[in-house]
């Protein structure tokens, strides 16, 4: 997993409450087990018409938001299933970020694993971000997660909170199996142990 330290990207606002995994990634679509490929489904009923061609109706398809890596949402994001594929499809699209006031917590939990970052802030800052992001073409913001702000060119300001081991494991691009190996000289150790005692029990 890469380290997630600083990024700067086009927003695209998707500002609905209660966006499901089921929306993010149809269950059709679930048959791989590669993690890579989901990007093309991503919002796949919202995205697409019946006969396959872009619905214009769903404003990310605006030419304007296209190559967007920061995606604002409406609160309770990722409710739903625990499918991790939904966080897979973002990754694949190119989304880096998150913002949304809350989020499901199994789909929170889940972005930590796969180098996706989700950001809480409150209703009031989701709101003015995503006016920002309509009004004005090219819209990007910068999240530092080293000093948990987000700033934009024309000088906003937010700060936001993560728990430390969250913040830790991002910075360092660590899943659960890169925390693990992070102690591996003392696994090695306990094995050594582990050895040595039942060698002594067989000898005895």
């Amino acid at each position: 997993m890469e380290p997630f330290t600083v990024h700067t990207g086009l927003v695209v606002p998707l500002d609905r409450p209660n966006i499901d995994t089921d929306q993010i990634i149809p269950k059709q679509f679930l048959k791989r087990i590669e993690r890579d490929g989901f990007g093309q489904f991503l919002f796949f009923d919202w995205r697409y018409r019946p006969d396959g061609s872009p619905d214009p109706a769903f404003k990310p398809n605006e030419e304007r938001y296209q190559g967007a890596s920061i995606l604002v949402a409406g609160r309770n994001f990722g409710c739903g299933s625990s499918r991790e594929h939904a966080v897979w499809a973002l990754h694949n699209y190119g989304i880096r970020v998150v913002i949304a006031s809350s989020f499901a917590d199994i789909f929170y939990s889940n972005c930590f694993n796969n180098g996706l970052l989700p950001v809480k802030v409150s209703e009031e800052q989701v709101d003015e971000l995503a006016a920002r992001a309509r009004s004005t073409p090219g819209y990007t913001l910068t999240v530092d997660l080293k000093e948990c702000v987000i700033t934009d060119p024309a000088g906003l300001w937010l700060e936001f909170s993560l728990e430390e081991f969250r913040r830790y494991r991002l910075l360092n691009g660590l899943d659960d199996i890169g925390m693990t190996l992070e102690h591996k000289d003392e696994i090695a150790a306990y094995e050594r142990r582990v050895e040595g005692k039942a060698e002594a029990v067989s000898v005895n």
